[in-house]
């Protein structure tokens, strides 16, 4: 069995279908004394539902994922290399098209039939924030084969800077008073670039905590609605417990008064047979009489 395939397949399904179907790969492999395949199957983890959505963006749209993948390159090349300028220019696209992106994501997702919520919809925003910044996930993405929703991204600490801009400092001329030091212009665009990644990491840490707030708000509210929906089975299979046990009763009573009807018949039958056998027996008293004096 070629795993790869089955792979491939399973991603492309909706979550709820991924398990049911991997089961039946396993059992398949298991039937064919194919041990690896069966193993390295079931090794196979469910996409979570944001995962997914943003796994089928890069399964339908591969030219707007090629261009996605090029701009976290060119953001994480350009954090290495310190390029201001660069970063600048990307970071300017990122936010917009994360934002675009997440749309078609939901869209897609509910033209394959699993319409997703406003908490789904900022999971993947926060996942398409993980291809940017982490090339691993960016790697996994772009075959479809996330699993989950990546840590929040803040900033691109993880990717080590290559370079720093070099330092000038003034020189006095000789014999005169040292001048009071002013930084140069490499020092400057250093402390520039430093402010703009403090300020960048802020605005992302901020919007991170927003979207995991949002999350939680709804997994609360979904939490209760499942809690209120398990309490409203409960007391409907109560009422259905009392109603069976009402009915249950009932024939208990009904079944005792046919007992006991029965038990007054079967008396009366006894007493009937007693009284007929006894006839029986002086009518034939009286025929062996008769009989001998005729």
């Amino acid at each position: 069995m070629d795993v790869e395939e089955v792979a491939e397949e399973l991603y492309g399904l909706r979550p709820a279908e991924f398990v049911p179907r991997r089961d039946a790969y396993v059992a398949r492999a298991r039937e064919a004394k194919d041990a690896k395949a069966a193993k390295a199957i079931a090794a196979l983890r469910r996409p979570s539902l944001a995962a997914w959505a943003a796994n089928l963006l890069a399964r339908r749209r591969e030219q707007e994922a090629h261009q996605f993948l090029l701009l976290g390159e060119a953001l994480r090349e350009a954090h290495r290399t310190l390029d201001a300028e660069k970063l600048r220019t990307a970071s300017s696209r990122r936010q917009q098209l994360i934002a675009v992106l997440a749309r078609t994501a939901a869209a897609l997702a509910g033209e394959a039939g699993q319409p997703v919520s406003d908490t789904v919809l900022h999971e993947i925003e926060q996942t398409l924030h993980g291809v940017l910044a982490d090339e691993e996930v960016a790697g996994q993405w772009s075959r479809g084969r996330l699993v989950k929703v990546p840590e929040a991204a803040v900033g691109f600490a993880e990717v080590a800077p290559e370079t720093t801009p070099p330092r000038r400092t003034a020189t006095p001329p000789p014999e005169s008073p040292a001048p009071k030091e002013k930084p140069g212009r490499g020092e400057s665009d250093a402390r520039r670039l430093r402010d703009l990644e403090r300020a960048r990491t802020a605005a992302e840490k901020a919007d991170a905590d927003a979207v995991r707030r949002e999350r939680e708000l709804a997994e609360a509210r979904e939490a209760r609605q499942a809690a209120g929906q398990q309490a409203e089975q409960a007391a409907d299979r109560v009422r259905t417990l009392r109603q069976d046990l009402r009915e249950a009763r009932q024939a208990e009573r009904e079944s005792a008064a046919a007992a006991t009807t029965a038990g007054k018949a079967a008396t009366t039958a006894e007493r009937a047979l007693r009284e007929a056998r006894r006839a029986a027996e002086q009518a034939a008293v009286a025929v062996q009489r008769l009989e001998r004096h005729g």
